[in-house]
């Protein structure tokens, strides 16, 4: 039986993690954060197909179906080594740890490109989608329903939603370094991917895409109610993420290391 990484070990792999997404090129940078913004979009309509068809049978059963639809999108993610937002908090920040420098340049480098090429890459699979014809009624108003439900959040709620979501993805990156097999890592992100869509856990890239699909679908809210969420829920994500797990856990490591 193999025995689970000590905490110190983890940070050793997170450390090494960290150091290959900064040195990244710009180019494989863009290209792997766009490929993450289109792919989980996937786990987004899937999410919207699977509801519109179980809402008419049971109410009650239709979000925990969609977030078991959801799911496969977040392991796509993983196992295809793209770069999201919010997953890449732990392992780079672990490296300027590590260095003993605060590397606020690289870092504002990945999360920035990582930022703006997952929502171009998300936007890109929204107008295929959106092209009439493309999804049932049923999905569209599944995927309105879920994005209006989004913009109706009160600050409060979203922010307290996304120091959730953050928490929740963070600790998903920190989880795959104490595993070392593919077939270790798909369990881990499809358990994450279900919570993330049935707590109604807000991660930023995702709830700006549900936005963006939900008006492509003749929601009925505007552009101020898209640029509250993604300030609103990015602050709740870095508190969650970097804050909550984040920094915690490399105390932990440097905790057992000083034992």
């Amino acid at each position: 039986m193999s025995v689970a990484p000590s905490p110190s070990d983890i940070f050793e792999r997170a450390v090494d993690e960290g150091e290959r997404r900064l040195d990244q090129s710009l180019v494989e940078l863009v290209a792997t954060s766009f490929i993450a913004g289109f792919t989980v979009v996937f786990g987004m309509v899937a999410l919207g197909i699977v509801e519109g068809l179980v809402e008419p049978v049971s109410a009650e059963l239709a979000p925990i179906a969609g977030a078991l639809a959801f799911a496969p999108g977040v392991v796509f993610l993983i196992v295809g080594r793209s770069e999201l937002f919010n997953e890449n908090f732990f392992d780079p920040v672990a490296k300027a740890v590590e260095a003993d420098s605060w590397m606020l340049r690289p870092l504002v480098r990945l999360w920035v490109v990582t930022f703006v090429l997952n929502l171009v890459g998300g936007g890109v699979m929204v107008g295929v989608f959106s092209i009439e014809g493309a999804l049932s009624p049923a999905t569209a108003e599944a995927l309105r329903h879920t994005a209006t439900d989004i913009a109706g959040k009160a600050p409060l709620a979203a922010f307290a939603d996304a120091v959730a979501g953050g928490a929740l993805v963070s600790l998903l990156s920190y989880l795959l370094l104490a595993v070392d097999s593919v077939g270790s890592r798909i369990p881990l992100a499809y358990v994450v991917g279900f919570l993330l869509a049935l707590g109604s856990f807000e991660h930023v890239i995702v709830s700006v895409l549900h936005l963006l699909l939900g008006l492509a679908f003749d929601a009925q809210f505007g552009v101020w109610a898209v640029a509250t969420t993604t300030v609103v829920v990015t602050a709740g994500n870095f508190v969650g993420g970097l804050g909550l797990v984040g920094l915690t856990h490399i105390a932990q490591a440097m905790g057992a290391e000083e034992g």
